[in-house]
């Protein structure tokens, strides 16, 4: 991630709840109802399918796929272990903060009606219960995008060291202003990407200009000084965000992500060694609105790059406080941490001090989740928005580097960040420098 210039420092399933799945017999007045077991095909598979095969499927980020009978009865066991401590699906929300139209959890029905299944045999039943195998576009998780912009050429990744952040910019090609309203991040070596950023440079840009286009270089290879410190620094809008674990962008209809006509993308890559060398081409799919939006997405962060964590602390707050310039409505948020990272707040802080918490996250660096707003939340001109990081830095934290050490800023995972990402929609005639500028009035 790259410190960012703007001023604001910066999922409800059907629930297969069949009364655990039971059917009733009417044997004459006065008898007990029999209750029929559980069936993979009937109940099991629709649990599945509503919340686990976006990523356990062929194709998909999972180890393993869930799609059919044969995969998942070698499995039962575990299953049923993780869907009981609910550590699969992965969430980490706070359940009793907020509401999100992208939360996989299952129900305690959902969960009961596994244990079922699981005790009473994890027996198949009959093939003709079973729902129709979801339609999945390849890899892609969101319908088959309308087009595909891949990195021109791939990365090489060493096996072992230091990755410096790699970009590569792409053409557009668009002859014409897109709104992308569906679009997902897609590497080719996700096991060595920690995350990805994908900026949208418009053409009257002035970022990385003279920097090769359609091949990878880095900040260092730039061999003009003002070239290699703009690798690091930008205001341009971004298109998305990806780490792993992180859902596509999919807006409601009326808002969608602007892509002037000539824009390039540029994709920010940050890449980890894994003992194993590997090679990677990213991919961006995009599914553009059908018309035009009334509204523009833009995402903004809440960021603070000056903190020291001590050694050995392991509950160390960095906050970070911003003001709205203009009204906007609240859609979503993505915070972003390294291996320190313990847990993530959002709040407004209301004029009399008091804070009302948006999102609580007990914060998981392997599963970078995004937490969509189940109702967008509209805000004010003024309104006062908090973010808090809390770091372990102690002996404690099995992901910790070194708990001997102080820890700052840094692009490296042994290094730390504090990056509250939100998006936003504004009306669509509003660009991102433009909402920065701040309207004369009450509360302005």
């Amino acid at each position: 991630m790259m410190r960012s210039a703007v001023s604001l420092l910066t999922l409800a399933a059907l629930a297969t709840i069949l009364s655990a799945g039971t059917s009733f017999s009417q044997r004459g007045s006065g008898q007990a109802r029999q209750a029929t077991p559980a069936t993979f095909n009937r109940d099991v598979l629709p649990i599945l399918q509503e919340h686990c095969q976006t990523c356990h499927r062929a194709d998909g980020i999972g180890p393993m796929p869930l799609e059919t009978y044969e995969q998942v009865a070698k499995r039962v066991d575990a299953i049923a272990r993780k869907v009981a401590s609910r550590a699969m699906p992965p969430w980490f929300a706070d359940p009793r903060v907020g509401d999100f139209a992208n939360d996989p959890s299952l129900s305690s029905n959902e969960i009961a009606l596994i244990k079922k299944w699981t005790e009473s045999g994890a027996q198949q039943g009959d093939p003709h219960d079973a729902p129709a195998p979801r339609h999945w576009a390849g890899a892609w998780t969101i319908p088959k995008p309308d087009v595909v912009l891949k990195m021109s050429a791939p990365v090489e990744i060493p096996a072992h060291g230091d990755v410096e952040y790699t970009y590569e910019i792409v053409p557009t090609g668009f002859t014409e202003d897109k709104w992308a309203q569906i679009s997902q991040v897609l590497p080719s070596g996700a096991k060595h990407v920690h995350h990805a950023v994908v900026y949208i440079r418009p053409p009257g840009s002035q970022w990385l200009r003279g920097a090769p286009v359609g091949t990878p270089f880095t900040a260092s290879s730039l061999h003009d000084p003002q070239l290699s410190h703009q690798a690091h620094w930008t205001d341009s809008d971004m298109l998305l965000v990806y780490a792993p674990g992180s859902s596509p962008d999919n807006w409601p209809d009326g808002m969608a992500k602007f892509i002037p006509a000539g824009s390039d993308l540029i994709f920010q890559m940050h890449y980890t060694t894994n003992g194993t060398p590997g090679e990677d081409q990213t991919s961006v799919g995009i599914v553009f609105a059908k018309n035009p939006p009334e509204q523009r997405v833009i995402t903004l962060q809440l960021t603070n790059d000056r903190f020291e964590i001590p050694p050995g602390e392991d509950n160390f707050p960095v906050e970070v406080h911003g003001t709205l310039p203009n009204d906007a409505t609240l859609l979503s948020f993505f915070p972003h941490m390294h291996l320190r990272g313990k847990a993530f707040e959002y709040n407004i802080v209301h004029p009399d001090h008091s804070k009302e918490t948006l999102l609580h996250v007990n914060y998981n660096f392997y599963w970078q989740l995004s937490y969509k707003l189940a109702k967008p939340l509209p805000l004010k001109a003024g309104t006062e928005l908090q973010a808090i990081g809390v770091f372990d830095n102690s002996k404690n934290n099995p992901h910790n580097p070194d708990p001997t050490k102080a820890v700052r800023w840094g692009d490296q995972t042994y290094e730390e960040m504090m990056v509250g990402f939100f998006d936003i929609a504004v009306p669509a005639s509003l660009d991102k420098q433009h909402f920065f500028i701040r309207q004369s009035g009450p509360g302005r």
